[in-house]
């Protein structure tokens, strides 16, 4: 009975913490896709060509990618709290710049600064995922880490369309945006912790309930003696193959539905609003379900290789029917449920914490993160490349389709440990 009512009465600073770090990845992402719904004006007003745009859009993964290990090794160094708090005023400090472009090039600088600044943020949350949560409770805070992060390509596009409507000057929008940033990432700096224990608002019952040994883990853990390449080559190949899905939607999404589908500013803020939206519902769908579906009494190795292999069958599917689809409507509402199906593969961030050791769970986020920003890296270009040859989006599309085939094949070699729960 005691035991009960401490539980009753446990504080639930864990939650408070992970939805921080969803309030982050909302704006981590709102500000890195807002070039991407503003890319039309921009385009018009400096007179980019769509293969420039392509290499423009990609050049924020070139650092993103280049930074990963380093942000690894250092979150592991150092703590991730402190890598978020810098990074994050460091990329709104970039941000806020982008009021002041000039042209192509200046462009290109300010996303390379802005690419290694938001470097460190994906795997530092993975790696507060195996600080402050128990095995039980990582499906969850793995998508609310990640599903801000498809909220914040909903509300950067819908926001950023707004303000350059409502100010009639993308400058300014972009300048507002990075001020805002600045002031979350001193907030940040102020109160986010590595240990639970050092959190003045966490009680007892919660530190107990958070370093709960759990049955997670086998008793020979697969990489103990660090991240093998068994472990992270498939983890990695999963990756870059939804990675070049999500990020294709992110970065050419807004064009493909101006130019394609005759979307005018605020109708492609709306229907940027309800795909990325979806993709949040469909991330947090999928973290509650894992963990759901593992209380029933499946085994986390049986439920993460369900929901991530249906995830991208759905996806595969889906960008082989688009083209076939002539009514607008039509076509945003189908976007909207392939990002619902695309986003759980949020579950991705559990992986860290479930394959890799506590002190190297920093380094295996990072691996999987620098996969999926050579995802980003090549995959604008390449989508720039087949609208400019072929003068259509129809194989840009069946090009997204292969790349959901690679995230399938993926995610059915990921080492998951037996007798994972």
């Amino acid at each position: 009975m005691s035991h009960a009512v401490a539980t009753s009465r446990r504080t639930s600073v864990r939650w408070r913490v992970f939805t921080l770090i969803g309030v982050l990845t909302v704006v981590n992402l709102a500000d890195r896709t807002s070039l991407s719904v503003g890319m039309p004006s921009i385009a018009r007003d400096l007179h980019i060509a769509p293969s420039i745009q392509g290499i423009i859009l990609s050049a924020f993964f070139w650092t993103y990618a280049a930074m990963q290990l380093p942000s690894g090794w250092l979150i592991d160094r150092f703590g991730p709290s402190r890598l978020i708090a810098g990074a994050t005023l460091l990329w709104g400090a970039f941000q806020t710049l982008m009021f002041a472009v000039g042209g192509g090039l200046s462009l290109i600088i300010l996303r390379l600064g802005l690419g290694a600044a938001e470097a460190p943020m994906f795997p530092a949350g993975g790696k507060l995922n195996a600080l402050w949560l128990p095995p039980a409770e990582r499906g969850r805070g793995a998508v609310l880490m990640d599903s801000g992060s498809y909220l914040g390509a909903a509300i950067g596009g819908i926001g950023i369309a707004w303000l350059i409507a409502v100010l009639g000057s993308w400058r300014l929008a972009f300048g507002i945006a990075g001020l805002i940033t600045l002031a979350l990432g001193i907030y940040v700096a102020l109160t986010l912790r590595d240990d639970p224990a050092t959190h003045p608002a966490i009680d007892a019952t919660e530190l107990t309930h958070i370093r709960q040994a759990g049955t997670s883990r086998p008793t020979t853990h697969p990489t103990d003696a660090g991240v093998t390449f068994r472990t992270a080559a498939p983890v990695m190949l999963g990756r870059i193959g939804w990675a070049m899905v999500n990020f294709g939607l992110l970065t050419w999404g807004p064009s493909y539905l101006a130019q394609a589908r005759g979307l005018d500013l605020k109708q492609m803020g709306a229907a940027t609003f309800a795909i990325f939206g979806a993709g949040f519902f469909g991330s947090l769908s999928a973290g509650f379900l894992a963990d759901g579906m593992v209380a029933a009494g499946l085994t986390r190795r049986v439920v993460l290789r369900l929901l991530l292999t249906i995830s991208g069958l759905a996806v595969f599917a889906a960008f082989l029917i688009l083209p076939h689809i002539p009514s607008a409507t039509s076509a945003v509402m189908l976007l909207a449920a392939t990002d619902f199906m695309l986003c759980g593969g949020s579950l991705y961030w559990s992986l860290p914490s479930i394959l890799a050791p506590p002190a190297r769970a920093g380094l295996l986020g990072a691996w999987m993160n620098l996969a999926g920003s050579v995802g980003g890296i090549i995959v604008p270009i390449i989508a720039g490349l087949l609208l400019q040859a072929t003068g259509t989006y129809t194989a840009v599309l069946v090009f997204f389709a292969l790349c959901a085939a690679l995230y399938i094949l993926g995610t059915l070699l990921i080492p998951l440990p037996r007798g994972t729960t």
